[in-house]
Order: structure tokens, then sequence, then C-alpha cells
């Protein structure tokens, strides 16, 4: 932004630490383990293959007979693609659905290999997340269930439907209470399953629990105007933001949705038309959000609702009881301001709060009413139906349970023995209950505890469809055909409850011919294909409604002074918050190797959770990041190694949840640990805040953190500027003010300009759009057949991801002078606490004049005639010249076989998961290089499609698999010799600047600077 800002990774980069310097001035960072190899306990030491599989006790028979038994065409029908024949070596595509999302599922010879975003899918217009990508590598788990069990023993389908039919005969009889416990349904086919269920067994309930809950706004929405929904929020049309704690780019909703509109008026285009929404964070914790806000400031959780009663008193003029209590000036003031411009804004502005109290909630309201919100960026007439859960009614069932009130109780993609707040409670409680089911497709926790385990299908293997905004429906429909003796959840309960249908696949038609086809104008069997092509029908919206708020507040805010009075932290606590990471989520995917290995956006940790805390606070208590400490809160206490996170209001820790699991799998059992258990139930919802005491233990915990494994020495890598400076001058800070810069001025290379006359392959990445989700690594592992490498080797610094998503620390040093160019002053402490920071994808550059070629004694790293450099695999002799002459440090080593070392079962490395590989890449092998190939195996398929139709390549037709799953179209890709192309177009803006071009080494990816719009009066 300003020439004496400066960016750092980490602490350790910051504050140059011995072993920080050690690791980054060393040619090579990594030593080779001779004397292990040479003892026989290294690179050579193997576990037979032939004794693993056969402990393990599985084979590749079944996915292999479920590939290639063909799904009859008239029940499935590829994307686009008629399904007469597979053809080796040509995918096919199966429109489907993933969590209410329409996804493409891409197949190889009847088995999916990658998950891609419907292009005309509403929520992120093809853009994924990064757990719907890893979710096709869940359906070659070897750990799934095999079979049903009954009482811990396997058993046949007909042995359990004649037990379970008998047992809720029974239960009925005698007048107990049946409960099915599911998350939030919002299939209508399955809807209609438990209908009928309930019609056959009345006394059942049917209970929607949701591990992360959002009853708070589900319930304020209800007691303000009398409509029990989660709203649909719109981003896309709020000028001003202003967020409580709320991680609407991350895990909070709909974060692909929400990311698509956020970007749409922050990024390229928009800017263009010198067009920016603002956006303000209050937070206690460094969320990804907030990471991309123009201004944050920490709050501790205690302060959280009193911040919101400022506001609504600063806009409104009144004066509810709990104003200027505020500890921090600078948030006072930063109310004040944002205040003032919420109310310009009228009409175009957005307050949300991640809170899931009810009291809290209901004061956004009031807030969103004043400012006009209904109506324009909130929905209520066509809400969110992702989230239903109620807090109230789950806590009562397992009262209910204690009683003994409960006969039968079936659980339907829930774990509440893992993530309910009181475990001890409900296994106590279950216990009481005679007859236990399970739905689980793995042993968990609570299936652990069930009598009958009826194992559900993977959804790529199921029948379904889904409804998760008012409106938009989507089909699910299977790719394969199951890979073990499992069965649909609906069939089961179809089959219980003795229904005329006992074919899942043929309710799902009967409901979608009766009531979803004619809302989508189409009918009969033609109807019905046209749908499993598409993937999703869309019925008109409804006219959204504006709301007038008219409750008596004073009542709402003496309970949020309750709220906040018992969360302020006496001397010596702190105050705690739990939260979903952006990999793991809930936890519900915690055996999931692609995601334990997903870099945090924020503290780049992996295969872990952390306490961070302050900066502050880890020098007062003279701890070191690893450190491990126990945190206690209600009597429960956990042992978590400690992080030191800029941007952590002072006196706070942050924990992320869906860690700790205990029957999860090989990959996620004892990662982390689980603190649900800090949960508490306040005002009918549970809470995600305490107060936590805090003990130092002599236990150290190394953390795997990817982020500062490499260093760029102080040199230029982020450029930024503010917002009014781009409106005066688009350049700014760019190093284009006098126009883009020629490179073949001055070159260490005596060689000519490349010549390519039809096909130059370039990238633009625009550093306002993306977010650092990471969704783009996932894409890329699963597309590229990149290996997970595991805990003990991230630590060693040999994480195998082709790109990464740099995150950068910033401050405003008040010390012009500096002595040297790479040196980084020291902060005080509490200027940690107003740190910015930047998210920077960085990825092979393919730069045309590559310094990896030139060092290459053997020529595995050369150029092709179309921009990009190539690496030959076979040539490569493991020098690691390359590598250590790139200076973007993004080539990546192979220390080992990883797809052929019994090391890494419980990663990807056994012949059943490596099902999940790409045909089309070559898995690498030890003592190779490898990096990114910008996808060179679909520019070829592209060039070859094109080519058999006789036609020119179109622009926008090859998408990168990075580029492809970019909810917020971060990433463009394309031929920089069509001047008409999106690419072209991006390169030739004034905001595009190349890392390290000083260097003159000519890299053929683009980035746009960083924009923020700062408001003047802080500026």
């Amino acid at each position: 932004m300003d020439s004496n800002k400066k960016y750092w990774k980490g602490l350790e980069e910051l504050n140059r630490t011995p072993e920080f310097v050690e690791k980054n001035k060393n040619e090579f960072a990594e030593p080779i383990p001779i004397e292990e190899v040479l003892s026989g306990d290294g690179l050579s030491a193997k576990t037979p293959r032939r004794d693993f599989l056969k402990a393990l006790g599985f084979g590749v028979g079944a996915v292999t007979l479920a590939a290639c038994q063909r799904v009859p065409v008239h029940k499935s029908i590829p994307y686009l693609i008629k399904p007469e024949e597979v053809t080796p070596g040509v995918a096919n595509y199966y429109s489907s659905s993933y969590e209410g999302q329409a996804i493409l599922v891409k197949t190889r010879e009847g088995r999916p290999i990658k998950v891609e975003g419907n292009p005309n899918d509403v929520f992120a217009k093809g853009g994924l997340s990064a757990q719907a990508q890893a979710s096709v590598l869940d359906l070659y788990d070897v750990n799934r269930l095999k079979d049903p069990k009954l009482n811990g023993s396997d058993a046949g389908w007909s042995e359990i439907d004649a037990f379970v039919i008998k047992e809720l005969a029974a239960v009925k009889a005698a007048g107990k209470a049946i409960r099915l416990v599911t998350s939030t349904v919002h299939s209508p086919s399955t809807l209609a399953v438990i209908a009928d269920f309930i019609a056959q067994y009345p006394t059942t309930k049917h209970i929607n629990y949701d591990a992360v809950s959002y009853t708070g706004i589900i319930q304020a929405n209800q007691n303000s105007f009398g409509k029990a929904v989660l709203p649909h929020y719109n981003f896309d049309k709020a000028d001003v933001i202003v967020s409580f704690g709320a991680d609407f780019l991350g895990s909070w909703i709909s974060g692909e949705e929400f990311t698509r509109q956020y970007v749409s008026n922050r990024n390229n285009k928009s800017l263009q038309n010198k067009k920016m929404s603002r956006h303000i964070q209050f937070e206690s914790g460094m969320s990804m959000t907030g990471t991309n806000a123009d201004n944050r400031y920490p709050v501790k959780p205690s302060e959280e609702g009193l911040a919101i009663i400022s506001l609504y008193n600063a806009i409104s003029g009144t004066t509810l009881p709990g104003s200027k209590k505020l500890s921090s000036k600078a948030v006072d003031n930063a109310i004040t301001l944002a205040a003032k411009e919420l109310v310009a804004a009228k009409g175009k502005a957005l307050v949300v709060a991640g809170s899931n109290d009810v009291a809290t909630q209901v004061l956004v309201n009031a807030i969103n009413s004043l400012l006009g919100s209904y109506g324009t960026t909130i929905d209520l007439d066509n809400p969110s139906k992702q989230y239903a859960g109620n807090d109230a009614e789950f806590v009562e069932f397992v009262s209910e349970m204690t009683r003994g009130d409960v006969g039968a109780v079936l659980f339907l993609n829930v774990n509440p023995a893992y993530d309910y707040f009181k475990g001890a409670d409900f296994k106590a409680a279950l216990n009481k209950v005679r007859l236990k089911v399970s739905f689980a497709d793995h042993e968990d926790e609570t299936a652990g505890l069930s009598n009958v385990i009826a194992p559900n299908h993977h959804y790529l293997e199921s029948w379904g469809d889904a409804n998760a905004l008012e409106g938009y429906y989507t089909v699910v429909q299977p790719t394969i055909n199951p890979v073990y003796n499992t069965r649909q959840a609906e069939h089961s309960l179809l089959v219980w409850s003795a229904n005329a249908v006992k074919d899942y696949y043929t309710y799902v038609r009967n409901v979608w011919n009766t009531n979803l086809l004619p809302k989508g104008g189409l009918s009969g069997q033609k109807g019905w294909e046209t749908l499993l092509q598409t993937g999703f029908i869309q019925t008109p919206a409804n006219t959204p409604g504006t709301y007038t708020f008219s409750r008596d507040l004073n009542a709402v805010a003496q309970t949020i002074l309750g709220h906040s009075s018992s969360l302020a932290a006496p001397e010596g606590k702190y105050e705690l918050q739990v939260y979903q990471s952006q990999a793991i989520g809930d936890g519900k995917r915690a055996n999931n190797p692609w995601l334990q290995e997903l870099p945090d956006p924020v503290s780049k940790v992996t295969w872990d959770n952390v306490a961070a805390i302050s900066v502050a606070d880890i020098k007062k208590l003279k701890l070191e990041e690893g450190d491990v400490v126990k945190v206690t809160v209600n009597g429960v206490t956990v042992d978590v190694p400690v992080l030191a996170q800029p941007g952590q209001a002072q006196g706070t820790i942050s924990i992320a949840l869906g860690y700790g699991r205990t029957q999860a799998g090989p990959v996620g059992d004892n990662v982390g640990k689980n603190v649900y258990p800090f949960y508490s139930f306040r005002n009918g919802t549970f809470q995600t805040t305490a107060v936590a005491s805090f003990e130092t233990t002599k236990i150290k915990s190394p953390l795997a953190q990817t982020q500062t494994h490499h260093t760029y020495e102080g040199r230029s890598i982020i450029r930024e500027a503010k917002f009014s400076e781009y409106k005066k001058n688009p350049a700014i800070h760019s190093g284009n003010e006098g126009g883009h810069k020629n490179y073949d001025e001055e070159s260490m290379w005596d060689i000519p300009s490349h010549d390519r006359p039809v096909y130059d392959w370039v990238m633009a990445i625009d550093l306002n759009a993306c977010t650092g989700c990471g969704a783009c690594v996932v894409a890329c592992s699963a597309e590229n057949n990149i290996p997970v490498v595991g805990k003990d080797e991230v630590r060693r610094r040999r994480e195998m991801h082709w790109i990464r998503i740099d995150r950068y620390y910033s401050y405003q040093e008040k010390d012009e002078s500096v002595t040297e160019e790479y040196e980084i002053a020291k902060l005080e402490d509490e200027a940690f606490d107003h740190v910015t920071v930047v998210h920077q994808p960085m990825l092979c550059q393919h730069c045309d004049h590559a310094p990896c070629e030139t060092v290459c004694p053997v020529l595995a790293t050369v150029h092709s005639s179309e921009g990009l450099n190539q690496m030959a695999y076979n040539r490569c002799v493991g020098t690691r010249y390359c590598a250590n002459n790139c200076p973007y440090k993004v080539r990546r080593f192979n220390w080992f076989n990883y797809w052929n070392d019994s090391r890494f079962d419980n990663y990807l490395n056994n012949e059943h998961t490596q099902l999940v590989l790409n045909p089309d890449v070559v898995t690498r092998f030890r003592g190779v290089m490898e990096k990114c190939s910008m996808c060179v195996q679909r520019i070829q398929a592209g060039k070859l499609k094109a080519k058999m139709e006789k036609r020119p390549l179109k622009d926008g037709e090859i998408k990168m698999a990075c580029q492809q799953t970019c909810s917020a179209n971060a990433i463009v890709f394309g031929n920089r010799n069509d001047p008409n192309s999106e690419v072209s177009k991006a390169l030739k803006s004034e905001r595009t600047y190349y890392v390290l071009e000083e260097l003159n080494v000519q890299p053929g990816i683009g980035y746009q600077t960083k924009i923020r719009n700062v408001s003047e009066l802080e500026a």
C-alpha cells in the first residue's frame, strides 16, 4: 500500500528466529536421510503389501465389480452424454447434488474420480468448496462398513429387517416413543419417506439436530417477524457490510454462495466501474472472513453483544442499556463510523452476526429493519433450508431417554455421542433405549453404541434430491453401483414401515412426477431425463417482502447484557470461543486425508486444532508455539498446543471444532482434541462461547504449519492500494504507473523471444477476489494425483501441494527508515491486534526465462512451444537444483514412493483408495521433482476436442482444476495470443503486476493488486 508497509508470513519470519534463519539460508532445507537408508530403517523399509492387505482384510474386487456393473439406462443418464457404452479413455459426466448444491461427477471406466461444480448452479455458479471436492475420496474409504451389523456382528439385510420390524412393533404396542434424529433434512423425497414412517408408527417424532446450530437466527426471526426461517442473504446487493463474528466467506451457512456474491462487488470487473463494497468485521479470533475485511477490529465475546447494542443506539438515536461500555476506544470509534456508513447506504446495507444467541439475533434484526435491508439484502420469503436444527428439541430428547420414555431411536447423518456437549449424559440416556439404529456408513461413536447399524450408501451411490433454497431443487443420482453391501437409509425406512413402494428410486420418481417436475415445466419420462441431464430445476422466486420490526428492545438488551456479563472472564481466566475450521468443519469428514492436510486459511496448521491466543498473551504467559496447555471449561479439560495468532483479541482463546474423533477411522482418530464439551445450553440454544481457565504444562507438541517453509527475504511480493487511491489512479502501487514494463530490455538470457504462433498459455489471479479458502488446493490434489504425506512429513517441510495459498500479515511501520532491504522490525504487542492480511495463491509461474531450466543437468524440466514449463519425470534424477534455483519455491520433491509405501496406507496408499486416481496423470515416484503442470492433460483434451470438431478452440473452454472450483473466480486461464480472451484482458489491467518481476524470469502468471476500501476517516 505504502512503501513502508511490511509483509511477513509468520512470527518466525518477523522475529527471524534462529531456527527459521537456519532452515531458510541453506541450499537444501531438507537433508537426505542417508543413515536411515543405509541402516534399512529409512526409505527402503516397507511393510509387505500382501501382509498389510491381509491384516486389513479387503481387496479391490468390490469397487472393481461396482464400476463394471452398468447402471440401467432408464435410471441414470450421464450429463449431456448418452450412456450406451463406456469408451475407454473418455470421461462421462453425471449431474448430481452435494448437500443441496448441483454438481457434476466425472467418471472414468465406471468409477467416479472428480467432483466439479455445476456451472449453472445458483449457489456458486460452478464453484465448489474444499469439502465437496474431497467428498469423492470418501467413496473409496476402506474403513466404510462392508455389511450391516446386529449386536456387534455382521448380519444380512433380511435378518436386520426382521429384527427391526419386530422391535418397532413391540415399541409401538408398548406405547413408547420412537425418535428419528437426523441432521437437517431438506430433501423432499426423504421428508416424504419420514412422513410415511411416522404414519406407520404414530409415536415417532422427527428431530433435526445440527452439530453447529443456527437455531438462534431461526428463533429470532420467529420472534421478530413470525417466520421461523433461516434468511437468504444477498451480499451482492450490499454496499456496506458489517459482521459481528460471522465467518460468512468460510463456514457460516453458505460460504461458496456468499463468496460469489461478495466478490462480485469487489473483483476486477467491479473495480473497473469504480465500484467496491465496504466490509467491516468485529470478531475475537482471526477468521477467514476477517482476513478479507477492509477494516477488522478484535473484540472479546463478552463485548460483541455490547457492540451491537452500541451500533443500534448509534443508528436509531435511542439509548438501550449497555451502550458506551466497550473497553476499546478504537472499537467505539469504529461502531460510530460503521453506523454512519450503514445509514448512508440504507437499502443497500447488511449487518450479520455469528452468535447463536436469540436475543443478539433479534437486535440484529432490529438494526437491519432500520436500514431497510429486508426485501433487498435479506430475503425471508425465499429462505435457506440448509439448517433447521432445534437445539431445545434435542435437549428434551435426551431428557426423554433419561426418563425411559423412548423405546426406539434411529440416527441418520448425526453423531451426538461425539458432538453433543454432554456426551456422558447422552450415552447414559441411550443405554435406556430398547432399539438403537444407526444409518452411519462407519462404525462411528454413536453407531458403536447402537444394536443395529444399517449402513447408508455414499451419496455417489444414491438416488435422492434436495431443496437447500426455496424454489431450487436438485437431484441426486448414482455414478457407481454400491461398492459394499450397504443400503440407502430411505430404502430401509420404506421396508420397515411396510410402504407399498419398496424401491427408493421409484419413490423419488413418484415425488418428482407428482410435485416437482410440473413446477419446473417438465413432465413424464422426457422431463425426468431432462432433469437428470441438467441436475436441477428452479421455480419462480417469491416476491421478497419488507418487514417492520416493532418489538420492545429493552428486555432484549437486558438479556444481552446478562449474557455478556456471564462471559466476562475474571483475572487469570480467558474468554473462549469454538468455531468451525474451513477444512474439517463439524468433524463428519475427519477421516478424509485431503482435508486433514489442507492448511487452515489463517494459521496454516495441518493435522491438528490449536488454542489460538494473542501475541501479547503468549508473551505474558512465557509460552512458545507448540507448548501444550490445559484449557478447562465447566469441569471439562482438554490439552491443546498453543498458537500465537496475530489479530486475536487479547484475553481470548479460539479453538476449532471437528477434531478429537475416536471412531472416525485411521486418518481421523485421535487427531486434535474434541472441544464440543465446551458448548453450553442457554436460553434455548447451544452457545459456542464460555469462560475458560488456562494452565501451562511442560509438554510440547510441534505444529505442522506450511506457511514459513520458505521466505522471500523481504522482497516485494504483495502490492495493495486503498480504493480512494485506486479511483484516482488505477495503476497505483502496481508498478505500472508508466505503463507495463518490457522484460526484454535487459536480460540475463541471451535468447530471442519465444515463438508461439497459436497458443501462449498464461494465468491471471485477482488478489481482490481470492479469499484464501483453499478449495483450489484440494481440487488440484484430486485432479493431479497429489499424494498426502501426513503430519510428520509436513513438519519436515515435505508437503506436496502444487498450489499453496500464502497468507501475509502486514502493518504500517511508523519508522520509515529501514537499515536493510529485507530487515523487518518487531512490533509492539498491541500492534499485533490490528494486522491486515492478504492471501496469495502461489504455484509454478511457468517463467519464459525459467531459472529451473537452466540448472537441470538432465533437461528434465524444459519449456514448451506453448509457454508451459514442463517436467519429464523419467529424466529427473533428483538433484533438486531446480527447487533451489526457483525463486517462488513451488517445486516439490518426492522423498518416498507415496503411492507404494505402506507407511502411507492410512492416507491414500492402498489399492482400493487408489481407484480415485486420475488416469490422465501419472503418479510420481521417489527421487523425482514435480510441480504445477497447468493441468496440461486438460489443455490437450480441449485441443483434441476442438480438432475433432474442426473448429477453433474457444476462450474459457479449458479450465484449470484450481480455476474451475474457485467460487470467487479469482483465477483466469487462457491463451494470451487471443486479444479478446478473458485472461488477456485481465493481464492488460493497470492493476496487473508480476511477482519478483525484477528478476526478469518473465513469469506467465500475473497478479492484480489488492484493493482495500478503507474508510476515508481512517485512511
